[in-house]
Order: structure tokens, then sequence, then C-alpha cells
């Protein structure tokens, strides 16, 4: 699922109070530090608390603003110095699956038709803005919910539409997200025609009792076999998400939905791990008995070291510290872009972006948003200014996301020596395993060892919380 909330600042570099030679981390605690343990992989910090870094406070914009105040940015002419992706949701499910925590609306064909109709009013609005003309973009996806339960003939109409009325970079990158259920030729023939390139599909686990556990349609024979058949036709390429660390997936469960992805001949491939989130029907069975608690963090770490050893030892090429792809086809450009400091722009109900320096997240009841689309205004719930350290705290979430820290781009970003600073922290680091320092003439870098691959998002956070603290002035 991927809601780009990213928000990004290009203003004046962010400098602290006072600019000392380094960090003092002697207050720290095992939270910011991590654990000194000869296992760090495993033990390094308490547990994973989050799929995504967050940080920096935000300035709510008044509801009374909002409106005048986004107009006014979509009618700037000048092209962005920043890459731009669009995103569009689709706040639709046949089914919730238990671990999931961002469930809106059962599908229902005619609130999906009603619901498509006005993502088409607001499509055509904001593509006919000066600031959508005036540069192309790089990256297309359409998320949810689940984007597959549009009809075909609605799904290439979402392609053709964006195709028509957007500026598209040549290569630009339209994937579609969705399950394998009902996923028939037909619709994948009607996505092609459309123009998309790029296909996703959350598969999660291969192994049918880990999937009826976890509310997913269809056992592991179909699955395989329907994706086996996408990607052997080589029109675009097929990406499917695992998930570790579900109820019933054991190591020996783990291993076999890895073979399962190579036998698949998927041509891209995301490993995450299940996070522990409040308020979902999973927490409930648990809690009730009727299903046996999920992995614990050792048991996750223990899946993280087989799955990157399964790609290594099988020679696919690492994008990110969760993602893999078979050949050169596969990029995740978009992935990769919100991630960054791109600018993203929002379709549709609960999408989430950023441009112009503003963070975006428009209406997830569709009453709404349909409300505000039919009254030709633009349907966000909340605008925000974003934080002075935006900027920074993006290069850092896409560092991590890489596995490096570049010295000369986070200094270039922050305006000032922050990698320096930031030494002390990071010696702590690598004396407990999480990174390493490289110095390459007057180049250097924050590598990411295996423990800190996997405990990534946690030292993102970190970093994050450090740098907020320590630059809390912008100084023009």
């Amino acid at each position: 699922m991927d809601i780009a909330i990213n928000m990004i600042n290009a203003e004046q570099p962010i400098l602290p109070i006072s600019t000392p030679a380094s960090l003092d981390i002697s207050s720290f605690g095992g939270d910011i530090l991590g654990e000194n343990t000869p296992d760090p992989l495993r033990f390094g910090f308490r547990r994973k608390l989050s799929a995504h870094a967050g940080g920096g406070s935000h300035n709510p914009i008044e509801s009374n603003q909002i409106q005048p105040l986004v107009q006014q940015i979509l009618q700037r002419t000048t092209p962005p110095f920043n890459k731009r992706c669009l995103y569009v949701h689709i706040p639709f499910c046949r089914v919730r699956c238990t671990y999931c925590s961002f469930f809106e609306y059962a599908s229902s064909q005619r609130l999906i038709d009603d619901y498509f109709a006005a993502l088409m009013v607001e499509l055509k609005y904001k593509a006919a803005q000066p600031w959508t003309q005036a540069a192309p973009f790089q990256a297309v996806y359409i998320g949810g919910g689940t984007p597959t339960d549009l009809t075909a003939a609605q799904i290439k109409q979402l392609g053709t539409m964006i195709r028509h009325h957007f500026p598209l970079a040549s290569d630009c990158e339209l994937t579609l997200e969705g399950r394998i259920n009902r996923f028939s030729d037909e619709m994948f023939e009607s996505a092609l025609e459309g123009g998309f390139n790029r296909f996703s599909f959350g598969v999660q686990s291969f192994d049918t009792q880990v999937r009826r556990k976890a509310k997913r349609l269809d056992d592991r024979d179909v699955v395989l076999k329907r994706v086996s058949e996408l990607a052997v036709t080589d029109q675009a390429p097929i990406v499917i998400d695992l998930l570790y660390g579900l109820p019933y997936q054991n190591l020996e469960v783990w291993q076999q939905d890895l073979n399962d992805f190579l036998d698949s001949g998927a041509h891209g491939v995301d490993l995450y791990q299940l996070i522990e989130m409040g308020n979902t029907p999973m927490g409930k069975m648990v809690e009730q008995g009727r299903l046996p608690e999920p992995a614990d963090t050792m048991t996750k770490a223990s899946m993280f070291e087989m799955g990157v050893d399964f790609m290594a030892k099988h020679h696919l090429r690492r994008l990110s510290v969760n993602h893999w792809a078979r050949d050169n086809r596969e990029r995740s450009s978009y992935n990769s872009l919100a991630k960054t400091t791109a600018e993203v722009l929002p379709l549709g109900a609960g999408a989430g972006g950023n441009v112009g320096g503003y963070g975006f997240m428009q209406h997830r009841k569709l009453e709404h948003y349909m409300d505000d689309v039919n009254n030709q205004r633009i349907p966000l719930a909340m605008m925000v200014k974003s934080s002075p350290h935006a900027a920074v705290n993006t290069v850092i979430k896409a560092g991590f996301d890489r596995g490096v820290i570049v010295a000369k781009q986070l200094d270039k970003q922050a305006g000032w020596s922050l990698f320096s600073y930031c030494m002390p922290l990071f010696q702590q680091w690598q004396q407990h395993g999480f990174v390493e320092i490289e110095q390459l003439g007057r180049h250097r870098y924050l590598n990411l060892t295996l423990a800190g691959q996997f405990w990534a998002v946690t030292l993102a956070q970190a970093l994050i919380q450090v740098i907020t603290t320590a630059t809390v002035t912008v100084q023009s």
C-alpha cells in the first residue's frame, strides 16, 4: 500500500543555534543508540514499531485557507526542481485481510462506479492546472485498497485518461497494484491497452494455511499458477509482495515462500516485515485465542536474513533494503522516488501527497470526497506546511531505504556539516554492529550492515529525532 505522504521543503538550510564540533550522545538511551549485543540483527532494538520513519513537526493550515492556498499552488507555472509522481487511490476491497489497518470500503459495483465517475472529474481538473502541465511525471502508482476491483473497462479508461491528460516522461512507470484473485486475461489486456507497464500484486504468502488465516483469497497452487502465467507473457514487469512474520508462517514455510517466488518467474519482489499494528482483526483474533501469536522479532530477523541470503545466492539485483529485481526491466521507480524529495500529486479519496512544500491528505470518507469534487473543490481533508527539517529527513529516509547515507548529499541538503556532527552517533552504531563508516578519499558513506538493514526504519527514526532536537531553529 503506497499512500504517499512525503513532505518536502526547499527553503533555507537547517542550522543549529550554535555549531558544536560534534553531537553529545551521553544522554541517549537504547532507543537511539541500540543495544550492545553480540547479535544486533535479532537484539539490536527491542522491536520495530513502524513500517515507515516519520519525523518533523508540521504546521496545519486553517480549514478556511486550504482551498485558496492549494489553488494558488496549482497555478504555478515554473517547472519544479524536484521530480514528480502521481498517486491514485482506489479505496475498496472485497475482503479485509486480518493484518490490515487500512481497510476503508467493501467493494460494491454501484459504489465503485459512483466513485470512479468522481475520480475522473478530479483527474481532469487537476491535470488541467498550470503546475501539472509545467513538467513531466516520472512515475504513476495506482494503489489502494484493491485497484483491481475496478472493472477491466475502468482500468483501461483510467490508464488512458492519465496518459492523455498528464505530461508523462517517455519512460514513465505506470504501476497497477492489486490482487491475483480475479485478475483475468481480459483485465490484464485492458490494463496493458490503457498503458500500464508494471503490475504489483500483494501475494504476502503462497502457503495455503497462512493465506486462509490472513483472509487472503485463493490457495497456493492458484496464486503460483497465475503469477507464472502473467510473468511468462513478458508484457510488463510482474512484482509481488511477500510478508514475513504471519501466524503459521514458520521458517520452513518462509523458505518455501522464497522458493515459490523464484519458481513463479515474477520479475521483482518486496520482502516486508509484519508490523504490530493496533486495531487490526489479527490483533483481536490473537487476543481471543483464535490465532497463534505472529512471529517475534528474533524470528522475523532470521526470516529477513534468510531472504537476503536467498536473493544473493540466486543473483537477484537489490534495489533497496527490502526490494529485489530479477532483471533490469524492474525499476521500482515510484517507490524509490516517493522516498526522496519528489513531489507527489494525489488523486482519489484517502490519497496523500506533497506539492510546493505543503503536505496534502484527501478526504477518506467517500461522501466528503464526492461532495467536494461535485462542487468543484479540491477534496482535501488536511493541508500542512512542511517542517523546515522535511527535506533533510527525506534524505535520511531515502538513504536508509537504499542502505547507505552519502555524506555529501546529507550535508548539501542540510546546508552544514551534518554528517561530521553526527559522527559520534555513527561511531556508536558501528560499535553496535548496525553500520560501517567508509571513507574513500574525500567521500564518506554510512553503510548499513545486515543488522542495520533489518533495523533501517528504527535507525532512520532515531537519526531524525536527534537532528530535529539539535537543529531547533532556521537561520536565514
